[in-house]
């Protein structure tokens, strides 16, 4: 287990809707900035990728908005 993920590995996405914000875990590498990913009938454009937003967490974290 590696201490500084605490155990988890993949990325995260922080995910826009009109309802809020969610964060999602997902497995793998992150995605790269201006790439489009799909989520069931919506589509998303990755804006930024950034250290996670929770503490002690060492995985990053793609921030998505609709495209």
């Amino acid at each position: 287990m590696d201490a500084a993920t605490n155990g988890r590995s993949g990325f995260l996405l922080f995910v826009w809707s009109t309802t809020g914000y969610s964060l999602v875990e997902q497995p793998g590498e992150p995605p790269q900035v201006g790439a489009e990913i799909e989520d069931g009938e919506r589509r998303y454009r990755v804006t930024k990728v950034a250290p996670s937003p929770l503490p002690g967490d060492s995985r990053v974290c793609a921030y998505l908005l609709p495209a």
